[in-house]
């Protein structure tokens, strides 16, 4: 069964064309006069084939540097900086417009600042900066997405440029996840060396450095950085460090609310590159000046029993990521298909982790259509070390499950584009992904299909072997902290297999208790809709705002609720034997 899901309606357009003042009708572009009205006449008053609509649009050249474009196809594309000097000449007005995020940091339940075990994905695949560079989309027949946001709280986005500015397509989908986004800053070999000596030899050249970025967060809509300083330093720039780090800290908590600003950890207080695997004394100094460390890799449960006795850690457990690197490179514990044995053995002692370049799934397959499937499997794995948070806006909530890319582009049903594209701007709010094993060798399984879909780039399937001693299977595919007033419009759109009856089944609790920090087993009530028939006022009301459409095999399924007090936990799709 494919699908897509509306709580109050909300006509979804995130993939249309929007028309703006300067859009032309034909695209091509031709000018113009408007009919002028005299005295107290309107245009209204004109007989109909006499009135007109004439716009102007006018062509130029790009006021910004040529690097904001693709030298190829001229579309605009994300980059980062690759020098101290283009980072301190780093100016607003030469900012990319194209490159600043625009949805703003979804709510969720619980807070990242009350979740004790964190999860960070730092993003790092072939240098960075692919597919994923070009900011209006791009052609791509197979291209790396993440979809599995539920699971996550950080997003860092990884490479080895000086500065990384994460493209805005992935702060956009991060954030309407609830997922904060990092940026990275990076110097290492000999030239990273001499950048340090530079910047950190007092303090009006480190403040320098630091307002920068911070600048550069508040232009584009992220909300920090990763730090990695993978050279040695000398006696003076080593002492500094802790200093640059308070500073670049404080100064993004006052300018960017809810931000973070992490350490690497590579060198020591001496100034010595020497990477430790741990929290411990030799790099405890960082640690204190910022949000937290992002420990190296290869550590053991001897490390981890010896973070969580050392006094630093103390009352800071959560803001200590200790890495996992998917590739499995050196002496590490687990890593590629074993990574949930690092994942069990880390949330056994009660820290955060930062999974390093889960990309490896897509770089290790040789048939990238396999990609979903291995994904899938990767994230199923880790799912048990994993926690889920609910996102916690209020009304409208909308999702069609594009994943942000396809084989196709689908708009109420039908293809509209048949060619592959990719463009995570485009990916709405995800849901639940999972296998689930039921009785008498039964299992449900949900994952995204990009062989049909009710609008974008692909739909939610539901699919699975149903044990005939069961009369009613659910799927969750939702976890949710959101208000309800006390009518409450739904609408679920879905193509059912022959001989499946689907039904929606809402779990509430009381908003009250939904608002209590710390509270995870709340007591919850299944409501189930009943469909209202295709000749009430509402239903008419939500085909006339929503235009024409012709579902060709899809079910428009429409029902009202009447609540009292109550805030939507769960959202399952279910069949009916």
């Amino acid at each position: 069964m494919d699908g897509a899901l509306t709580t109050e309606h909300k006509e979804d357009g995130s993939l249309r064309r929007r028309k703006t003042e300067e859009d032309g009708e034909d695209q091509i572009g031709s000018k113009l006069s408007k009919t002028e009205s005299t005295g107290l006449e309107s245009c209204l008053d004109e007989p109909v084939e006499l009135r007109s609509v004439h716009e102007v649009i006018r062509y130029g050249a790009s006021s910004l540097p040529a690097k904001h474009y693709d030298p190829d196809t001229t579309e605009p594309i994300s980059s980062g900086l690759q020098s101290l000097e283009e980072l301190l000449s780093w100016k607003r007005s030469e900012a990319n417009p194209f490159n600043v995020a625009t949805v703003p940091l979804a709510n969720r339940e619980p807070s990242l600042a009350s979740t004790p075990h964190r999860t960070l994905v730092s993003h790092d695949m072939m240098g960075g900066y692919l597919d994923d560079r070009f900011l209006q989309g791009a052609e791509s027949e197979a291209p790396y997405v993440f979809y599995h946001w539920q699971y996550i709280d950080v997003f860092n986005y990884f490479s080895h440029n000086m500065v990384t500015i994460p493209p805005a397509v992935w702060t956009n989908a991060a954030h309407r996840h609830g997922v904060i986004v990092l940026g990275t800053f990076i110097t290492e070999w000999t030239d990273g060396g001499k950048m340090c000596e530079v910047f950190l030899k007092e303090e009006e050249s480190y403040r320098a450095v630091a307002d920068r970025l911070v600048q550069i967060v508040h232009c584009y809509g992220f909300d920090g950085w990763l730090i990695n300083i993978e050279n040695p330093l000398g006696e003076t720039a080593v002492k500094n460090t802790p200093l640059f780090l308070r500073y670049l800290t404080d100064q993004m908590h006052e300018r960017v609310p809810g931000s973070m600003v992490l350490w690497y950890d590579s060198v020591l207080e001496n100034g010595q590159l020497k990477w430790q695997n741990e929290l411990n004394p030799s790099n405890r100094v960082f640690f204190s000046a910022c949000d937290g460390i992002f420990t190296n890799y290869n550590w053991t449960e001897q490390s981890l029993e010896r973070m969580k006795a050392y006094s630093a850690a103390q009352g800071r457990l959560a803001d200590i990521f200790v890495g996992v690197d998917v590739f499995a490179r050196g002496e590490v514990v687990g890593g590629k298909l074993e990574t949930n044995k690092a994942l069990e053995m880390i949330r056994k002692h009660d820290f955060s982790t930062a999974i390093f370049a889960p990309g490896w799934v897509y770089e290790s397959i040789p048939d990238k259509t396999d990609f979903r499937k291995e994904q899938d499997r990767f994230w199923s794995l880790l799912s048990d070390f994993l926690y889920v948070h609910r996102p916690s806006s209020p009304l409208p909530f909308v999702s069609s499950f594009c994943q942000g890319a396809g084989t196709s582009l689908y708009w109420r049903g039908q293809r509209e584009v048949d060619r592959s594209w990719f463009n995570l701007d485009a990916q709405e709010l995800q849901p639940l992904y999972y296998k689930e094993t039921l009785e008498g060798e039964g299992w449900l399984r949900t994952q995204g299909c990009p062989e049909d879909a009710w609008s974008g780039g692909s739909s939610l399937l539901v699919e699975g072997v149903l044990p005939s001693m069961l009369s009613k299977v659910c799927a969750r595919i939702f976890s949710l902290q959101v208000p309800l007033s006390s009518r409450v419009f739904v609408s679920l759109i879905y193509k059912p297999s022959p001989g499946v009856t689907v039904s929606l089944e809402l779990k509430t609790a009381d908003a009250t208790l939904c608002t209590l920090r710390g509270v995870q087993d709340i007591p919850t009530s299944s409501v189930e809709t009943a469909a209202l028939t295709e000749d009430h006022q509402l239903v008419r009301q939500f085909s006339q705002s929503c235009g024409q459409w012709n579902p060709d095999g899809w079910t428009v399924r429409c029902s009202q609720l009447e609540l009292q007090g109550c805030a939507l936990r769960d959202v399952c799709v279910c069949d009916i034997g």
